[in-house]
């Protein structure tokens, strides 16, 4: 299924596949198991005050004057789409969370000629590759498209460190210490190709892709399907190594008006879109459909009932990812998440939420612990103020989509915004210890992450 550097320390996370019915700002929430230290997060991203100053100390607009490669997508016949070389090779390798307790995973790939074998062989690091596991495939149309043979394969019982292959090895172990990523709106121009790289260089074990995937719904009929199948290609240099937790986007609707058909999940890489479930020592993660956030509609209640459940004397590391962001002070899709936060934001407050990151918006920026939780036309008490058992609300929708970035921030910058730049980039979230993680944003430009403070 394709060749690789072998790498150590990889994650693996949990998941239960739900259906998805509406994809617009999904949000996923991750507990990170532990003992109930308030936890200190050190912030790496506002370059002039290096080191040591708080997050909430003083709000910073960047000047940073970019550098990027035009917007379009790259030419299906570059080599970062490369097709593997042999009849009926697989492609599109990628590896999702398999199970409730962090010991299965779920293989994808797809085989372009023909089914061929769905079947994948493991086992210990060192060992013989002496276990299998049969997995099944699909296939589709979508006008005059055809799409190759889809397979999944589940691995479970996985323990300790182990590795797993179909013509190649792909090792794996378990460990506490972890790197997180986070992207979104990744796309397939040379931008995206230059985030994807900086990230792979970054040594994160595992990322949280915040929707809006390929972008080929830019496209019409046939070439919809082309261009799921090259970004399946482009992304593989890493979703065959390690896990990719995917949730949804805008962009992963494709509606055709001219055959009055509306694609949800474009099925070319609906493996792709899984939105997980799963409890394991140090992780348990929930993934919600924020369609229905009205009021006692069965999301609302669900994730009521789930909230309720988490156990802080336990889980001090407690994130959610949605794709619209709930603050951001760009002018392009501003307060579009504002019903998301009037239905959810009490709660965030109340189960002291770490950090929320969104999407969407195709530029970074990160917000103050905030709130707007006493919202009041009548007393004109409706904007957000400091709060220390808020979140930090962080959008990295930078991933160098074929949309280009979004520029033009608000002016004057608001109070709760800490810092923002309209850079391509990608965030790592690395959880040291059950009382302390360090957040770094790493701008494309010059690969380095930009230093900020601790809070």
């Amino acid at each position: 299924m394709g060749s690789g550097r072998p790498r150590s320390c990889r994650r693996l996370f949990n998941s239960l596949v739900l259906s998805i019915h509406r994809l617009i700002s999904s949000p996923l929430i991750f507990v990170f198991l532990g003992f109930n230290v308030r936890r200190r997060l050190y912030d790496d991203d506002d370059d002039d005050d290096a080191i040591s100053a708080p997050i909430g100390r003083a709000k910073k607009a960047s000047t940073v004057i970019r550098s990027e490669w035009p917007s379009d997508d790259i030419p299906l016949g570059h080599e970062a789409f490369a097709i593997p070389k042999g009849y009926n090779a697989p492609q599109q390798v990628h590896i999702t969370q398999g199970d409730y307790d962090g010991k299965a995973v779920i293989i994808s790939w797809v085989t372009p000629e023909e089914p061929g074998s769905s079947k994948v062989q493991y086992g210990k690091l060192g060992h013989q590759y002496d276990l299998s596991a049969e997995g099944t495939w699909s296939n589709y149309t979508f006008c005059k498209y055809n799409s190759g043979y889809i397979h999944h394969c589940l691995l479970d019982g996985l323990e300790g460190s182990l590795g797993f292959y179909d013509e190649m090895a792909y090792p794996f172990s378990r460990c506490r210490h972890y790197r997180i990523a986070r992207s979104s709106d990744l796309g397939q121009t040379f931008n995206s190709l230059s985030t994807l790289e900086h990230y792979i260089q970054s040594g994160g074990q595992t990322v949280l892709f915040v929707g809006d995937l390929s972008y080929a719904d830019a496209y019409r009929d046939n070439d919809i399907g082309i261009r799921w199948d090259s970004w399946g290609r482009f992304v593989e240099r890493n979703t065959a190594y390690q896990p990719w937790i995917w949730s949804a986007g805008n962009h992963e609707i494709d509606y055709m008006p001219d055959v009055v058909e509306v694609i949800l999940l474009y099925a070319a890489l609906a493996d792709f879109l899984m939105l997980a479930i799963g409890i394991q020592q140090w992780s348990i993660c929930f993934a919600i459909n924020a369609a229905g956030h009205l009021t006692y509609s069965p999301q609302w209640i669900w994730l009521r009932q789930e909230l309720s459940k988490v156990n802080r004397e336990q889980t001090p590391w407690l994130f959610v990812v949605m794709h619209v962001p709930m603050y951001s002070s760009n002018d392009v899709h501003f307060m579009e998440g504002e019903s998301m936060r009037v239905a959810f934001e009490s709660w965030f407050v109340q189960y002291k939420v770490d950090l929320i990151f969104a999407g969407h918006v195709h530029a970074y920026e990160r917000s103050y612990r905030i709130s707007n939780i006493h919202n009041d036309v009548s007393t004109r008490a409706c904007f957000p103020v400091p709060d220390k058992s808020a979140p930090v609300y962080i959008t990295v929708g930078d991933g160098g989509n074929q949309e280009g970035l979004a520029g033009k921030f608000r002016d004057p910058q608001p109070n709760y915004s800490a810092f923002r730049e309209a850079s391509y980039g990608h965030s790592i979230i690395e959880i040291k210890n059950r009382t302390h993680a360090i957040y770094r944003w790493v701008r494309n430009d010059d690969g380095q992450a930009i230093c900020g403070g601790e809070d």
